[in-house]
């Protein structure tokens, strides 16, 4: 496996692993989900292509007490960020051409453009208080 699954154990090396100024990439999925099953392979292949990238799978059920909060609508739900700016935060079709754009597009930014773009809506101001990987698995219990 290219990306680090979350679970009720490890939390903390997870949140220390999303620590600095890297880009974070997180699939919002549940385990009945057979859309998100298969959409893992796509996950994971993505992660071997950007292994500079930290790549985390999270069952939102299962980990509900550290992402509960988070507004997930559909599956499969991708968060990008890079340090504390959340880039992209949405519902994406399980497609892996349109993962890898979707990517590939918020990498173009500089820190920069990222900060300008964080602010440049209510939606992704909302991202950026509600959800934030970093913050919430650093303040989350346990």
């Amino acid at each position: 496996m290219h990306s680090l699954t979350l679970d009720s154990t490890n939390r903390a090396d997870v949140a220390a692993k999303l620590a600095g100024d890297r880009w974070t990439v997180a699939c919002l999925c549940a385990a009945w989900c057979g859309t998100c099953s298969t959409y893992r392979a796509t996950f994971e292949a993505m992660a071997a292509r950007h292994p500079d990238k930290q790549f985390v799978w999270i069952d939102i059920e299962d980990q509900a007490e550290f992402v509960g909060d988070l507004d997930v609508e559909n599956f499969p739900t991708l968060l990008i960020q890079r340090g504390d700016v959340v880039a992209f935060f949405g519902t994406t079709l399980p497609d892996p051409a349109l993962a890898e754009r979707l990517l590939q597009a918020q990498l173009a930014h500089s820190a920069a453009e990222l900060a300008a773009l964080a602010l440049s809506s209510a939606e992704r101001r909302a991202w950026q208080e509600q959800c934030n990987l970093r913050a919430l698995l650093g303040t989350a219990p346990g």
